[in-house]
């Protein structure tokens, strides 16, 4: 089932996992630094598949809105925002962590 606030980032062939990973981890700290730690346990579910380059987000709570847009602006910042896409309507199944 699609969900209109679960979003899907596909990342170019050239982008580092380390990267992606560094970017989220990042994004779910500022997550607990909005939220508190235990907030963001429960409410922020995201999902990363390295082998197909890609990480869904579930936008469908406050926390999981803030972890995308932090996610976004890390993204954004450090990569450039020519080096991945988004794609709205991910499968809320595939967000859970």
């Amino acid at each position: 089932m699609m969900h209109p606030n679960c979003f899907r980032y596909r990342f170019d062939d050239d982008v580092a996992q380390e990267d992606v990973d560094s970017a989220l981890l990042l994004a779910i700290w500022g997550c607990e630094a909005l939220h508190g730690e235990a907030q963001t346990r429960l409410d922020a579910a995201y999902r990363v598949e390295a082998d197909r380059r890609c990480c869904v987000i579930d936008a469908q709570t406050d926390v999981g809105r803030d972890l995308n847009r932090l996610f976004v602006g890390f993204l954004s910042r450090e990569l450039g925002p020519d080096t991945f896409r988004v794609e709205r309507g991910a499968a809320s199944r595939e967000a859970r962590a």
